[in-house]
């Protein structure tokens, strides 16, 4: 005889045979590191991309353009964060119907591949070597790049992306300056440009930031070489003393340059007797300059400023060496203040752009300027005292210099913001070079053949006005930096670059009367053969054997930015016909980091609005920067950054690009181990649920089982309506590029909703039910939709699993055949109209929230170890109002609702729920407790519910 235990198991594992278990091929473990490379590969082979724009022709454009990473080293984790938000972008435009091209960029010419190339080779190459080995370097480097980027899962056209040094785009930047010049923007002047030492070049305004920096401070006097101007200006008979003009500066270098004094016209200035002289000093600073020198003195009068223009004093050091035996005269100039300081502001014009206008603007002729410094930031070789002497370094001797000449009344310390080169993170000077601009504001530039009706600034202040910004401070800023911003310096003293193909007249410094033909010319002759080619052209062949004798050939090239900052015509109206639009903004969008408000959408702006009177793009998003979880900026130097490719190597892409859509990255983004580890958590969820939507469907042909819509059980429809509502939500954040409230909405969707109500209530449905039951069949119309609704809202982000769950729908008959290959040959799922404050949504909502109070009520049970599962207990609960009309309304349905083996309402003034163990025995198939009367005796311990479902007509499902 069976022994009773072994006889019921046999009669359970009989009994689960006989239910409809799930079963796919997805697997519950992604292996997302082995796996993902298989995909990268598989699209790659299948020409996905190529398809993708293919089924998309026709359809309304939407056009994200690519700013270039710089080909230089492999990617780091704000590659990584930018190249994924793009991708994301672009994908939800895919699914939502639109034909969203992706061409990846990079940019390739500049000093940081310069100084790779003279690392290995050497400073001493010539321009034709440093071309041609800096070609193949940025060739290697954007290999790299690209297969880490596509290692990402990007979908971009890979197989033909633009790069700044390709001929044709360098070609067309030279006629994107040609058109820039005949709009009357470019003119050449010698001017203070920001210089930096180890680049050898000019910076733009959108190469440096500001960084701390002690520097030595000094009060300097300059004597009066005209005393007798001085009384006369403080109405005094004669003076007795030395008088002397103290100024106070905290870049000691410009002192041997020095070449004037400013005073503020309005200002008053004192005239103050000590022991050391006569000293000249802004009225309110008396005081505090007098404690500073631990002088003692008397004010003898005071003056405004304008009274003692054009008087002329002496260098502090003309009584050292005779070649600083020069005046120094006064200028009035609205800068100089009484804010700290003395009030009085030495001016050495090649070395401070306030300093230059102000000379100029008193006369000062440009061969009158002393520039000593080179480029190297060293003194020329003759320069009296400090030749040769880099300028950091003659500091000391300049301050000793200037003790030693009695013109020294105070030496002190400052922490101050200073400009540092963006790429060195090194102090730079401001360095008046002859150099070729593009004018902000109104004036003639050379050559105007067409010129804008308006100034540049006026334009693009204009522009910024009609462009969208997420978020939207990021208008302000762009804003404030047009507004506020010099003319743009765009030339630069390097090889790497297109170059400048222009020449000026020995003598005159004129450009050559055909110098728009020329740049045609040399346009034509970059295409055909790169910029090497232009370079190796002789000067002869181009204006003929007179000319050349007369004129001196430029050998700058245009700054990085300005490759860049024309992509949006080289590139979406040039390389890539068909991927920009003709008219207008080239482009919707517009994706960097916040700091390039100061680079790429600043140097975009200005070019496009030059040329055409309009902005780049329609909308500007900007995010924030990648940090550690303390807030510190990554670097490998620091020791806490993170590579991508190590998270691809442990996690897999898909864990990262969860992590970028799970993050709000408006603002700067932290990530580790722990944070990687948490968005684990989340993918799991997110696998599971989608696997069990395909578990559950594997049996199901939405062509021969589907049910209508208004057959379905109650809760399936209610389900799909809810889908329906969170699709609304979850385009909307789409629309808005907002993400991580998508991943949000998709967390407590497989979580809440999914996996602890609606699935939770369908498994027995789905389990015990015959499998062709219009119950079962029911539950299954829901979950294939549902299934297809998810695939989509997670195809931006989750882009491998929701090609492999793709794979899986259309192994099994669930998909188009025209979009079988990928998800985003195909569109999100279209729902009917619905309503949120429908009576079936409204309804379905309060059960859901009275199910939560019971369930409550179940765990304090199975905390006291009086159940376990939910099925072991049973609800008599008292209701009233619309409480009782949709509880009543569930009908026999309701303990499936509950999960519990029974369910009793009755009505009453308020809601009371009593949890009791349920009575009876457990059926071995659908673990409900069942009395003996509810048992089939033909199937001793089997519930009348499951006999019928295996050996009748089966059980009728309408509300669960």
């Amino acid at each position: 005889m069976t022994p009773p235990s072994t006889a019921a198991s046999s009669t359970a594992d009989e009994y689960r045979k006989t239910l409809q278990l799930p079963d796919t091929p997805f697997p519950m473990r992604g292996d997302l590191p082995k796996r993902e490379p298989q995909w990268v590969q598989d699209w790659q082979q299948r020409g996905i991309y190529q398809q993708i724009r293919a089924a998309r022709q026709g359809t309304p454009p939407f056009v994200l353009h690519d700013g270039p990473p710089y080909a230089n080293g492999p990617i780091h984790m704000g590659h990584a964060l930018n190249k994924v938000l793009k991708d994301m972008i672009v994908k939800s435009r895919l699914l939502s119907g639109f034909d969203a091209a992706f061409i990846p960029g990079w940019d390739c010419h500049g000093l940081p591949i310069e100084n790779a190339i003279e690392k290995q080779h050497g400073r001493a190459l010539a321009r034709d070597a440093m071309q041609s080995l800096s070609r193949a370097y940025a060739a290697s480097q954007v290999a790299l790049q690209s297969a880490d980027f596509q290692r990402l899962g990007i979908l971009a056209d890979w197989e033909h992306p633009y790069r700044t040094m390709d001929f044709h785009n360098e070609a067309e930047e030279i006629r994107a300056f040609r058109r820039i010049v005949e709009r009357g923007f470019v003119y050449r002047g010698l001017k203070p440009v920001h210089w930096c030492f180890e680049c050898a070049s000019s910076l733009a305004e959108f190469e440096i930031e500001y960084r701390d920096k002690h520097s030595p401070s000094l009060d300097v006097g300059f004597l009066c070489r005209e005393p007798d101007k001085v009384a006369q200006a403080f109405g005094l008979a004669a003076l007795q003393k030395d008088v002397f003009a103290v100024i106070w500066t905290t870049t000691a270098w410009t002192i041997p340059a020095n070449l004037a004094l400013n005073l503020h016209p309005a200002l008053h200035y004192a005239l103050v007797d000590t022991e050391r002289g006569l000293l000249l000093l802004a009225q309110e600073l008396v005081e505090t300059c007098l404690a500073r020198y631990g002088l003692q003195g008397a004010v003898l009068g005071t003056v405004a400023g304008e009274r003692l223009d054009a008087i002329h004093f002496e260098h502090p050091l003309a009584r050292v060496d005779a070649g600083y035996d020069r005046p120094s005269p006064v200028y009035l100039a609205d800068y100089a203040t009484a804010q700290d300081g003395t009030g009085i502001v030495h001016a050495a014009p090649a070395y401070g752009m306030e300093d230059f206008r102000s000379c100029l603007a008193h006369g000062m002729r440009h061969d009158e300027i002393l520039h000593p410094v080179g480029p190297d930031g060293r003194y020329a070789s003759d320069f009296p005292l400090f030749g040769g002497q880099h300028i950091w370094k003659a500091t000391q001797g300049i301050v000793q210099s200037l003790r030693d000449a009695q013109r020294l009344f105070a030496l002190g310390d400052v922490q101050h913001s200073y400009p540092h080169c963006w790429r060195h993170k090194t102090p730079v000077i401001f360095r008046a070079a002859a150099q070729w601009f593009i004018r902000m504001d109104e004036g003639q530039g050379v050559l105007a053949r067409d010129p804008a009706p308006e100034s540049l600034r006026k334009m693009s202040l204009d522009a910024i006005e009609q462009t969208n910004f997420f978020p939207s401070s990021g208008k302000a800023r762009l804003r404030d930096m047009v507004a506020n911003r010099p003319d743009w310096c765009i030339s630069r003293q390097r090889s790497w670059g297109v170059p400048l193909p222009l020449f000026l007249h020995r003598e005159t410094g004129v450009l050559h009367p055909r110098t728009l033909d020329i740049l045609d010319q040399a346009a034509d002759i970059v295409e055909a053969g790169g910029i090497e080619a232009w370079s190796q052209r002789s000067t002869e062949s181009i204006l003929g054997e007179a000319d050349a004798a007369l004129y001196t050939r430029s050998t700058d090239i245009l700054e990085v930015w300005f490759d860049s900052g024309t992509t949006h015509t080289t590139v979406l109206r040039g390389s890539h016909p068909g991927c920009g639009h003709d008219e207008g903004p080239a482009s919707d969008l517009y994706l960097e980091g916040h700091d390039q408000h100061r680079g790429w959408f600043h140097s975009s702006l200005l070019t496009s609005c030059a040329m055409y009177g309009h902005a780049p793009y329609r909308a500007v998003l900007t995010h924030g920067f990648i940090v550690d979880p303390k807030g510190h900026k990554m670097s490998k130097s620091a020791g806490n950054g993170i590579d991508p490719q190590d998270i691809c190597k442990k996690y897999g892409a898909e864990i990262l690009r969860l992590w970028v859509a799970s993050s709000d990255y408006c603002g700067d983004i932290s990530v580790d181990t722990k944070i990687l580890d948490r968005v684990v958590d989340i993918y799991r969820r997110i696998r599971n649920t989608l696997r069990f939507l395909l578990a559950n469907t594997s049996d199901f042909d939405p062509v021969r089982d589907a049910v209508a819509t208004d057959a379905l059980v109650e809760i399936d429809r209610y389900a799909l309506e809810h889908a329906a509502l969170l699709q609304r939500q979850i385009l909307t954040n789409y629309e808005v590029y907002e993400f991580h409230p998508v991943v949000t909405l998709l967390q407590t969707y497989c979580s809440e909703f999914l996996g602890g109500f609606y699935l939770d209530i369908l498994k027995d449905r789905l389990y015990t039910n015959a499998a062709h039951s219009i119950a079962r069949r029911s539950a299954q119309t829901a979950l294939y939709a549902i299934a297809h609704a998810l695939i989509r809202w997670m195809a931006p982000f989750l882009s491998f699993t929701a090609e492999e769950a793709w794979a899986v729908l259309g192994e099994q008959g669930m998909t188009p055949e025209a979009t079988r290959a990928s998800v985003f040959l195909d569109r999100f799922v279209k729902w009917p109209e619905v309503d949120a404050s429908s009576p079936l949504h409204q309804r379905w909502e309060r059960i859901r929230a009275i199910r939560d109070l019971v369930n409550k009520d179940i765990e304090v049970l199975r905390a006291a170890g009086q159940v376990g599962s939910s099925l072991q207990s049973q609800v008599c609960m008292d209701a009233g109002g619309e409480d009782y009309a949709a509880l009543s309304h569930l009908g026999a349905d309701a303990k499936f609702v509950f999960l519990t083996s029974s369910f009793a309402l009755h009505a009453g003034d308020a809601l009371r729920v009593e949890v009791t163990p349920a009575p009876g025995d457990k059926c071995p198939r659908c673990w409900h407790y069942v009395l003996a009367a509810d048992a089939d005796p033909a199937h001793p311990g089997l519930c009348l519910r499951c006999a019928s479902n295996l050996f009748g007509e089966g059980e009728v499902r309408s509300m669960a």
